[in-house]
C-alpha cells in the first residue's frame, strides 16, 4: 500500500577449493545494486527495501557473481541468477455502485427483479389464489376492500435475483504512461501501466460483486486456458484473484474466429486499450447477441516527453484511430468509461453509479 515491499532473501554459494573471494552483486528492481566480497564459505543475509510499482508477477530481486582465485585474478565470468520473484496483488479499490444486467436470471440473490416472488419490494394487493401463503394475507386491505365473504387480499412481493458479471481482459499488449516506452520490452519502473489498471479493475468489480452475492467468471483474450467458469463464494473469489494477479501481456494478436461464449443474461465488462480492432469486434457480437457490454478504458493517459518527433506524429494517428474505434464502440450501444480517475471527465464512482442507475432503469 506504500509503494514499497520488504524482502528478506538468503545467498549461500558454494565455491570450489582454491577460491579465495566471491564478488556477488545484488540488484533489487528498482533500486540501486550493491556489490559485496564474501568469503567461499560464507553464508550472507542481504535485507533491502523493493519500490512496487507494477501488480502482477514479477522478478524482484537479481543476482549475479564471481569467483576470485589466490592470485586475485578472476576466475569465472559473472553468473546471473533470478533469487527472487513475487506476484503482487493488485489494488482494490472500493466500488459503492456496480452496474448490473437488464435482465436477472437467477433465482435468489439480493437484487430486486420485475417478476413475482418472495423477498423483493412490495408490488401490489391481489385477490387470494391457491397457491398463495396464508401468511401474505393482508387483513386490513381485505376489510377495507372486500366486497363479498370470502374475498382476501394478499400482498405481493418483487422476486430478488442475483446477476452474472463476466470479466474480459486483453491482455494482449501492456502500454506504460511513457509514450517513448511503448516499443520497449519493459515498462518503466514507475509508470503506471495498461495491465496495471486492467488488474485493478478486475479485482475490484469481482470483490464488490461476489460481495454482494453475485457470480463473476472470467476470460482472458490472449490465451484460451484462462477462463474461469461464473462462480460465486469466497473460495471462488480466492481463485479469481490469484488468476488476475498472475495475467501478464502476452504479445500475440487474436487467432479466435468467433466471440467467447458467456452466460445468458450476463452482463459482459471488457477492460482493453482499444488500441486495435479486435476486442471492439467482439465487443459488439457480445452486444449483437443480446448481452449488456460495459468497456473500461485501461490506457493510461499518455505522457509525450521524451519523445521524437516521428514518435509524437505515430502516436497522434493512433489516438486518432482509437477515437474513431471508440466512437464506434459507443454508437453500437456499447457503455464505456475510463477507470483511471481523470481531472477532464466524471470521477470513476460517478460513472459507475450512472451505469447502475441506467441499468434499473431498463429493468
Amino acid at each position: 500500500t506504500d509503494g514499497t515491499s520488504e524482502f528478506a532473501y538468503r545467498v549461500a554459494i558454494d565455491a570450489p577449493t582454491g577460491t579465495d573471494l566471491v564478488h556477488l552483486r545484488v540488484n533489487p528492481k528498482g533500486s540501486r545494486f550493491s556489490d559485496l566480497i564474501l568469503a567461499p564459505r560464507d553464508v550472507a543475509t542481504v535485507t533491502g527495501r523493493v519500490p512496487v510499482v507494477h501488480s502482477g508477477r514479477q522478478r524482484v530481486v537479481d543476482v549475479s557473481y564471481r569467483l576470485a582465485g589466490v592470485d586475485g585474478g578472476w576466475l569465472s565470468l559473472p553468473v546471473p541468477r533470478a533469487v527472487a520473484e513475487r506476484v503482487v496483488e493488485p489494488v482494490i479499490a472500493p466500488i459503492a455502485s456496480i452496474p448490473l444486467p437488464h435482465r436477472l436470471t437467477g433465482l435468489t440473490g439480493t437484487h430486486g427483479s420485475a417478476r413475482p416472488g418472495d423477498g423483493g419490494e412490495f408490488r401490489d394487493l391481489h385477490l387470494y389464489a391457491s397457491g398463495d401463503r396464508l401468511r401474505r394475507i393482508d387483513w386490513k386491505a381485505t376489510a377495507r376492500r372486500s366486497q363479498g365473504f370470502g374475498d382476501l387480499y394478499v400482498r405481493r412481493t418483487d422476486a430478488t435475483s442475483d446477476a452474472t458479471l463476466m470479466l474480459v481482459m486483453d491482455s494482449r499488449e501492456d502500454a506504460g504512461e511513457r509514450v517513448a516506452d511503448w516499443s520497449a520490452e519493459s515498462i518503466g519502473a514507475t509508470s503506471v501501466s495498461s495491465m496495471d489498471l486492467a488488474r485493478e479493475a478486475a479485482a475490484s468489480l469481482a470483490v464488490a460483486a461476489i460481495g454482494t452475492g453475485d457470480r463473476v467468471g472470467l476470460i482472458d483474450l490472449a490465451t484460451h486456458d484462462g477462463m474461469v467458469v461464473a462462480g460465486g463464494g469466497k473460495r471462488h473469489l480466492d481463485r479469481l484473484l490469484r488468476r488476475i494477479a498472475i495475467s501478464g501481456p502476452s504479445g500475440i494478436r487474436l487467432s479466435r474466429r468467433r466471440a467467447p461464449i458467456v452466460p445468458a443474461g450476463s452482463i459482459v465488462y471488457l477492460l482493453s486499450t482499444f488500441l486495435d480492432d479486435d476486442a471492439p469486434w467482439i465487443a459488439l457480437l457480445w452486444r449483437a447477441a443480446g448481452h449488456r457490454v460495459i468497456a473500461i478504458d485501461v490506457l493510461p493517459t499518455p505522457r509525450l516527453e521524451g519523445s521524437e518527433q516521428h514518435t509524437q506524429i505515430a502516436h497522434r494517428l493512433l489516438m486518432a484511430e482509437r477515437r474513431r474505434r471508440i466512437a464506434d464502440v459507443r454508437a453500437n450501444g456499447i457503455e464505456m468509461f475510463r477507470w483511471q480517475e481523470d481531472a477532464e471527465q466524471p470521477s470513476r464512482a460517478v460513472m459507475l453509479r450512472t451505469l447502475a442507475r441506467a441499468g434499473r432503469r431498463r429493468r
